[in-house]
């Protein structure tokens, strides 16, 4: 039996972020532990200026017509989030229905609600009309499932709650006892993802507990803007502020990490989040997106709401004190996520290709 060709479209995989991540993890291991799918990826948003952006993506509509008219595709699956993303796989959306070919939209913005709801009603018809074209929708959570239905119009039996995977790493260390709790921020450093609220939690700590404690954040972003707090709040001794780390660097901090901070405005289903419980961390983080449907508070991490300082901060200082809650909810985050291992993952996708194709 012939392998199903999928093209795929979506970022370029030398970009950083969530849907990259995706993108390389369905890629890389579905070419390791399969030989009844085959990909071919075309990168739809590159790196570079806006008129460098526009080329690229023509040229990858006139791949996708190549692809399409010589049958070089028995499916399209396009990786979207909002804005320019949106407007962009609304047009390859588009080219599908025309062509007949089936196609999987899969969403994964954070933001979508706010864009969408902030749209004229042309564009927000534009959008609900394209999108409807599509053969399957694949969202992170059931939160999400429920938005696309309700405000897209998308039909029940479209939409697809595949959350994202990660893979789970076979032996993790041992926390041992130390005079420091070392916390953890992966992630584009900035107001959505809460980095600043992070850092002013931080300062916010009483000095014996400030003491015991070191934070690192890592990402891209508004990093200045980040060291320059820092600097103001004299907290230069306890936060250290790295650029966007390789995979061996993530894996290297979370390995150190006694605790994972992620106090988000919106999500969808962060990676960094599941990778951060797969490697047995206590997590603080937000009742936002997809994140209630991964974590419950007090048994696999502690659920905050967006924007609360204080409360962040009291977080903050109840894992400083009990060791013992810290190892709980790390031990209980990493069972919790067992499910979301990417070989799972792949079958299910490969069951949801399958029916597509039908």
């Amino acid at each position: 039996m012939s392998p199903i060709k999928i093209t795929m479209l979506g970022e370029s995989l030398e970009r950083q972020g969530g849907i990259v991540s995706v993108q390389k993890l369905i890629l890389e291991e579905a070419t390791e532990a399969t030989s009844d799918i085959k990909f071919t990826h075309i990168t739809t948003l590159p790196n570079g200026s806006a008129p460098h952006k526009v080329l690229v993506f023509l040229q990858a509509i006139g791949q996708l017509f190549w692809n399409l008219l010589n049958k070089k595709a028995d499916l399209i699956h396009v990786h979207v989030s909002e804005r320019g993303s949106a407007f962009r796989h609304s047009i390859t959306s588009v080219i599908c229905w025309l062509f007949q070919k089936p196609l999987i939209i899969h969403a994964h913005s954070a933001d979508f609600h706010l864009f969408y709801s902030e749209l004229p009603q042309f564009l927000k018809q534009w959008l609900s009309w394209s999108f409807r074209k599509c053969t399957r929708f694949i969202v992170l959570s059931d939160s999400w499932k429920k938005f696309y239905i309700e405000n897209l119009g998308l039909k029940p039996e479209q939409v697809i709650v595949l959350p994202n995977a990660v893979r789970i790493p076979a032996q993790i260390p041992q926390h041992v006892d130390s005079n420091q709790v070392f916390f953890l921020f992966l992630g584009r450093i900035g107001q959505r993802k809460g980095a600043f609220d992070l850092i002013n939690a931080f300062a916010s700590l009483p000095a014996q507990e400030k003491s015991k404690a070191k934070l690192t954040m890592a990402g891209d972003g508004d990093v200045e803007k980040a060291r320059s707090l820092i600097q103001t709040l004299n907290l230069v001794d306890h936060i250290t502020i790295l650029d966007w780390v390789d995979k061996e660097k993530r894996d290297e901090l979370l390995a150190k990490a006694d605790v994972f901070v992620l106090p988000s405005y919106n999500e969808g289903l962060p990676m960094a989040l599941l990778e951060a419980m797969s490697w047995g961390l206590a997590v603080i983080t937000t009742k936002v997106g997809g994140i209630p449907e991964v974590v419950t508070q007090n048994q696999n991490g502690l659920l905050l709401n967006p924007g609360d300082i204080q409360q962040l901060s009291e977080a903050m200082q109840s894992l400083i004190a009990d060791k013992n809650l810290r190892i709980s909810l790390g031990n209980n985050a990493r069972i919790s996520v067992k499910h979301l291992d990417i070989n799972d993952y792949l079958a299910s996708l490969k069951y949801i290709y399958a029916s597509v194709v039908g």
